[in-house]
């Protein structure tokens, strides 16, 4: 395989075959994010992906069971383009379970439902998609490039096609003047598409964004960790499901993993148990990166 800078890929995609499918992200302008900042987005082309493909084959064998196409939005390519090379990659390695993308909503409301299908039955199994947020506010202040209801309808597309959706809530992007409007809205919206999956992450400035510097210079409050412990359970407590959260991510404060709603109860509990704890005890939010 030929990899171009760094490849990121979602933790529950660390036994994946990663073949890059594209080239940096074609949105590129969220304001909490450094990942594609300074990569110029293109599509490879299919014969090269398939010959990456070939490559795996000869180096793994036939034996591998699921692919990640990196890299940001490879949901963009053209629908006969993603069809090709998901049906290779199905020859390549027919014992197949998963083969997953990046997808924002941005990007998704490109295909029509037929096309979701194809997509389907070509292989496609689950998009990973970065919502961060259901506040229409905090979308707009961090340049997403979709409101709150253009979620709820792609969200309704794609479970409608029978492809999986795994979202990501970035927790603390609203900062303390929009915490409460982020926890509530982020569910609402979750609620009215319900996800198969809900994944947490604790947001963390990044050098060298726009936001990094929103926050250095006092435009933008991160939440301590208490704060960010009460937004995670404001969140929680106003989830219907059904759909499965998980806070697998080193980010983190709040280990909480399980079913929502059956498991609500004690996802709240281990919360309000951490809370007891004190903060100084909890490290810095920003410390990975300051």
């Amino acid at each position: 395989m030929r990899y171009e800078g760094t490849v990121y890929r979602p933790p529950s995609e660390a036994d994946s075959l990663l073949i890059q499918a594209t080239i940096g992200c074609p949105h590129n302008n969220c304001t909490f994010c450094g990942m594609y900042r300074n990569t110029k987005f293109r599509i490879r082309s299919v014969a090269d992906i398939k010959e990456d493909l070939l490559m795996a084959r000869d180096y793994h064998g036939n034996k591998v069971r699921s692919i990640f196409f990196a890299d940001g939005n490879t949901i963009l390519m053209k629908t006969d383009l993603l069809l090709d090379i998901l049906y290779y990659a199905r020859e390549m390695f027919p014992y197949l379970k998963r083969m997953t993308v990046y997808g924002s909503a941005k990007f998704m409301k490109l295909k029509t439902l037929n096309e979701f299908r194809l997509l389907r039955v070509a292989g496609l199994t689950r998009i990973h998609s970065g919502m961060e947020s259901g506040d229409d506010e905090v979308l707009r202040r961090i340049k997403k490039g979709f409101s709150a209801a253009e979620m709820i309808e792609e969200g309704l597309k794609v479970r409608e096609a029978g492809i999986e959706l795994s979202e990501y809530i970035l927790l603390g992007i609203g900062g303390r003047e929009r915490t409460q409007e982020h926890a509530f809205e982020s569910a609402r919206v979750l609620n009215a598409f319900t996800p198969d999956f809900v994944r947490l992450r604790t947001y963390v400035p990044w050098k060298g964004t726009p936001l990094y510097e929103d926050y250095l210079q006092g435009r933008f409050q991160l939440l301590s960790p208490y704060e960010a412990l009460r937004e995670t359970r404001l969140l929680i407590a106003n989830l219907e499901g059904p759909f499965k959260l998980l806070s697998d991510h080193v980010s983190n404060f709040a280990p909480i993993n399980g079913n929502i709603p059956n498991d609500k109860p004690e996802m709240l509990e281990t919360i309000d148990r951490l809370l007891a704890v004190p903060e100084n005890n909890f490290r810095q939010v920003d410390s990975r990166y300051l």
